[in-house]
């Protein structure tokens, strides 16, 4: 050993061993990044495919299916307003104090009659605060129903059909139909970059 020479503390095989144990480490949290990426943005994520507890069984399979109707008659406001409107509990009575009427199911409903109360209905289609939707113009912009909500006729149970994540609006925000309802002429400039109206943070932000 030469003077001053510092002696060998790990043998060489102790480091490889640790030379590819930062290398598994490494590689191992590269995949935890990318599961986790990958995860947030799935559907599962999101909520695709699930319901929500209701007051009583609906099911649109059978009102707007069978039946065949209007998505207006329960959801009255959706030509006009932000909200789409949800049906009270005198609009489900009307035909079901007539037609079908099983007390123990409606039994919420009558109460809520009663009461002079709304419905306490579970939306499975809620943004976060922060962010605002009218169905009005989605509506006069000839968006349909099932554009957003996947194709409600055919629920048993209502479950939420996109991931309305801000991705998803965007994407459609971005297409062709889009920017042929809202010329250039109303365009914007970012930093010399042109901001169509419908991708502008203010338009679906507080």
């Amino acid at each position: 050993m030469q003077r001053g020479a510092m002696p060998q503390i790990f043998s060489p095989r102790a480091d490889r061993r640790l030379r590819l144990a930062l290398g598994l480490g490494g590689l191992a949290a590269v995949a935890l990044i990318v599961a986790g990426f990958a995860l947030v943005r799935s559907d599962r994520a999101w909520g695709v495919g699930e319901a929500a507890p209701q007051p009583i069984p609906f099911s649109h399979a059978i009102h707007a299916g069978e039946i065949g109707l209007d998505c207006r008659y329960c959801h009255s406001s959706v030509e006009r307003r932000a909200d789409a409107g949800m049906p009270t509990a005198a609009t489900c009575l009307g035909c079901h104090s007539r037609v079908w009427s099983v007390s123990a199911q409606f039994t919420p409903l009558a109460s809520a009659l009663a009461l002079g109360a709304p419905v306490t209905w579970s939306s499975v289609h809620r943004l976060p605060e922060h962010a605002r939707f009218h169905h009005g113009a989605h509506f006069a912009a000839g968006i349909g129903c099932g554009t957003c909500h996947g194709e409600v006729a055919a629920m048993p149970r209502t479950v939420k059909a996109r991931t309305m994540s801000m991705g998803w609006c965007l994407d459609c925000h971005r297409g062709p139909e889009a920017a042929a309802a809202n010329p250039s002429t109303a365009r914007i400039e970012h930093f010399g970059v042109a901001i169509p109206p419908l991708t502008r943070c203010s338009t679906c932000h507080r």
